[in-house]
């Protein structure tokens, strides 16, 4: 099982951001972390790196009851989505699997919220 979901799209890198953060929003997520990781390597090390971003999603009711039936979940969350820009060409979009992330929790209830997320997040990928 892999524990990721991905597309690759043929847009601008800014454009394929903005797109992934609407289709989202449309899904009921919001962006809890926006990490630029070029930008934060050039700055850390000094290093040049593709335009790379990770996305911190959270869907609030579903964190809501994941919180509520496991309180190390917090550990899992928010789901990360990123965009990056292939050396040769090309934008790609992954998506954290809920389910292959979440599988060493023995919580039937948690087990039911992770397919509700993987669904959201699967139409998001798809449906870019």
């Amino acid at each position: 099982m892999s524990y990721h979901f991905s597309k690759k799209l043929d847009l601008p890198f800014d454009q394929a951001v903005a797109r992934v953060m609407e289709a989202l929003k449309r899904e009921g997520f919001g962006i809890l972390t926006d990490i630029d990781v070029k930008a934060t390597i050039k700055s850390k090390l000094g290093e040049e790196f593709r335009a790379y971003r990770i996305l911190g999603a959270c869907n609030p009711p579903l964190a809501f009851r994941a919180l509520q039936l496991e309180d190390k979940i917090g550990t899992m969350l928010p789901c990360n989505v990123i965009v990056q820009e292939h050396q040769s060409g090309g934008v790609e979009v992954s998506a954290v699997d809920p389910v292959a992330s979440m599988q060493a929790v023995d919580n039937p209830g948690l087990a039911d919220v992770a397919k509700e997320v993987q669904a959201k997040l699967k139409r998001v990928v798809e449906g870019l």
